[in-house]
């Protein structure tokens, strides 16, 4: 009974001072001081061009990468795309939540995010975090050409569809122009 009660007294001496320890790794909270953002944006790049050519090296060096700098948004960016290209939607959403407020005025994670839940049957997310990116950037071909196939796909048109068409004919590479200039748009 005694020993019990001294187990009880030390564990929560223990808690109260603080002295659980934080987990470490790449998503462990990093102090101001820790954090080495030209490494990680050196290490980003490089994994950058590495991801379609040799995804596994560059998964391991976005994981370096926000070992140096937890916060950088890139690197949570990129580490999406490779969760996304591997089938991963739960894990490549959760970094695309990342870099999506760590880089608050960038379309790409809304884009990005909104391709994970696509893919995921979440259409109306998708919608929604499309149509976010194009509130950071309007003009942003790649999210408008995402949205308005989407729309199109899951009989979702609206007011818009027809205009953001009309753009990709206008500004889309041959193989987008040739498709939207064969869509049939009926608002809803």
């Amino acid at each position: 009974m005694m020993t019990r009660a001294v187990t009880l007294l030390l564990a929560s001496a223990i808690l109260l001072s603080g002295g659980c320890a934080m987990p470490s790794g790449p998503y462990a909270p990093a102090r101001e001081a820790n954090r080495d953002t030209a490494r990680a944006e050196k290490i980003s790049r490089h994994a950058a061009d590495l991801i379609w050519s040799d995804p596994i090296k560059a998964e391991s060096l976005l994981r370096e990468a926000l070992s140096a700098d937890l916060y950088h948004g890139p690197a949570h960016n990129n580490l999406g795309v490779i969760y996304l290209e591997q089938g991963k939607l739960y894990e490549a959403a959760s970094e695309f939540e990342w870099a999506r407020k760590l880089m608050p005025g960038h379309p790409d994670p809304r884009l990005n995010l909104g391709l994970a839940l696509e893919r995921g049957g979440r259409i109306d997310d998708a919608i929604q975090s499309y149509e976010s990116a194009l509130t950071v950037a309007p003009e942003h071909l790649d999210t408008i050409q995402s949205l308005v196939r989407c729309q199109l796909r899951y009989d979702r048109s609206d007011q818009q569809t027809a205009e953001r068409l009309a753009m990709i004919r206008m500004r889309g590479d041959d193989a987008w122009s040739s498709w939207a200039a064969m869509q049939p748009v009926q608002e809803k």
